[in-house]
C-alpha cells in the first residue's frame, strides 16, 4: 500500500472504510460543480453513467491540485510531498429499471423512490478511480440488493429520521435502512461507497 493518499470525497462512509483498511489518508475537499448529482448523457447507460462521473471527479481533483488547491488550513499531520500523492475517488449509483435514482429532492422525492424500491431488487455501481502521476486506474464494484416489502410507515418514519438525504437511492445501507435489506449479493462496503477489495487492489498498483 502506498504511505499515503487523498481521498478526494467529503463522504464520512469512504473515510470510515478507509480506515478500516488501515490505510493513511487525508480528506481532499475539492470544489464541486453546480449541482450535487451530475446529469446523464443523452442515451448513456447507467452503468457507463457512474464510471464517467467517477472518472471525472479524478480528474477534476487532478486538476485543482495541480492549479494550487490545497486545504486551508493544511493538516499538520500531512507528510512532505502530499501533493504528489495518489488521489482516490468514487462514484455511487443506485439503478432501477434502468433508471439512476440520485440523491432525493425532497421528502417527497426521497419516498417516492423508497415505494420504488420497496419488494424489489435493484444494483448499486460503486466506480473508483485511482489518480497516480498522471495515470487513472480504475476498477467497479456491482452489488444486488433486494429490499423487502415496505410500508408506508416505514417508509414515512424512515424519511422523518432524515438518513435518506444525501444518499443515492434515498437510503444508507450502514445505517436504519440495513433493516430493509432482505438480500444482498456483492459488496457491502460497496453499497456503502467504497467497496474495501477493488480499492485494495487499486492502491496496490502504486507498489508497481
Amino acid at each position: 500500500m502506498p504511505f499515503f493518499i487523498l481521498l478526494a470525497s467529503a463522504s464520512p462512509r469512504r473515510h470510515e472504510i478507509l480506515d478500516q483498511l488501515a490505510i493513511a489518508h487525508g480528506i481532499l475537499r475539492v470544489p464541486a460543480p453546480d449541482g450535487e448529482d451530475e446529469p446523464r448523457l443523452p442515451g448513456e447507460p447507467a452503468a457507463d453513467y457512474v464510471r464517467r462521473t467517477a472518472r471525472e471527479k479524478a480528474e477534476r481533483a487532478a486538476a485543482w491540485l495541480a492549479s494550487g488547491g490545497q486545504p486551508d488550513p493544511l493538516p499538520e499531520n500531512w507528510p512532505a510531498g502530499w501533493r504528489q500523492a495518489p488521489i482516490l475517488c468514487a462514484d455511487t449509483t443506485v439503478i432501477l429499471d434502468g433508471e439512476v435514482l440520485g440523491k432525493p429532492r425532497d421528502e417527497a422525492d426521497a419516498a417516492n423512490m423508497l415505494r420504488r424500491l420497496s419488494g424489489r431488487e435493484h444494483a448499486v455501481h460503486t466506480a473508483v478511480v485511482l489518480a497516480d502521476g498522471g495515470r487513472l486506474h480504475e476498477a467497479v464494484s456491482i452489488s444486488t440488493v433486494r429490499f423487502q416489502p415496505l410500508a408506508d410507515a416505514d417508509i414515512a418514519a424512515y424519511v422523518a429520521s432524515g438518513e435518506p438525504f444525501g444518499k443515492a437511492g434515498s437510503y444508507a445501507i450502514q445505517g436504519r435502512a440495513a433493516a430493509f435489506v432482505a438480500h444482498l449479493s456483492g459488496s457491502h462496503s460497496g453499497v456503502m461507497g467504497l467497496p474495501a477489495h477493488e480499492t485494495a487492489r487499486l492502491l496496490a498498483l502504486c507498489r508497481d
